[in-house]
């Protein structure tokens, strides 16, 4: 690690501790050559998730817009914001270990109406009518026997 006091190369680190609830890592260290300390924050690396709407069109993964989307669905409704918030984590997660760069915006929504079914029905029923884009009471009604018939 480059010294940012005289430009040394050598260092030594003198202590490690978890930082941003264990997401990084800071260390403070010691320049071998000037003795002046400076600290350092250890990240991993994370590849950016590209989202293909139904149009074809990319985007990047927005994790606030799915939060944003879930808050919709969720209005007046007594689901907490850390849970949304846990939600919306656990799916950025798994899309990440998946490891693809590219996902179907289908399958995020799949996985959004997975966890919200069970945190809140009405709330499931909300996200589902807007994402799968129910035409009529038939198939809001067919979604509606579907989550009745899993009880």
């Amino acid at each position: 690690m480059k010294c940012p006091f005289c430009g040394n190369l050598e260092s030594k680190v003198v202590d490690s501790r978890p930082s941003d609830e264990g997401a990084s890592i800071r260390r403070r260290r010691e320049c071998l050559s000037c003795h002046k300390r400076f600290t350092t924050y250890e990240t991993m690396e994370s590849l950016p998730l590209v989202v293909i709407k139904k149009d074809g069109s990319r985007q990047t993964f927005d994790k606030d817009k799915l939060l944003g989307s879930m808050l919709k669905s969720c209005e007046k409704r007594s689901v907490p914001m850390a849970k949304l918030e846990e939600i919306a984590g656990e799916i950025e997660q798994a899309l990440q270990n998946d490891m693809e760069r590219e996902v179907s915006s289908s399958v995020i929504g799949e996985l959004v109406m997975e966890k919200l079914k069970d945190v809140d029905e009405v709330a499931y029923v909300r996200f589902a009518s807007v994402y799968r884009q129910f035409k009529d009471i038939g198939t809001f009604m067919e979604e509606l026997n579907k989550l009745l018939a899993g009880k």
